[in-house]
């Protein structure tokens, strides 16, 4: 990997040690990421990533073993379009969340 290979992404967390530490910050300085703190005593930002990890984990990496990083990033990948453009997502009314975005991108486009 190299320098700034991330800019332009934002990285949500906790303010756990890890994530606050001067070594995870300085990684996510060299990769260009923006640190994204989630706020304090809000813990709907948390849950929501929380159960986002135990969709993972369930869904791909509990079931799957990987013979080296380039295997496990394709699986991510498409794991990832998958979820976006099949999995139909209750609260988004039973829509995949590529097609929310879509609707919401374009609501945005019109006002």
């Amino acid at each position: 990997m190299g320098k700034a290979i991330a800019a332009g992404l934002k990285l949500r967390h906790d303010n756990g040690s890890q994530f606050i530490s001067r070594a995870f910050q300085a990684e996510l300085r060299f990769l260009g990421m923006d640190s994204s703190p989630s706020f304090v005593r809000a813990p709907e930002g948390n849950g929501c990533i929380e159960r986002f990890w135990r969709t993972l984990k369930e869904q791909l990496l509990w079931l799957h073993t990987f013979a080296n990083i380039e295997d496990l990033n394709q699986a991510l990948q498409e794991f990832r379009d998958l979820y976006n453009h099949q999995w139909l997502i209750e609260r988004h009314n039973h829509r995949p969340p590529a097609l929310v975005r879509q609707d919401l991108l374009g609501a945005g486009a019109a006002a």
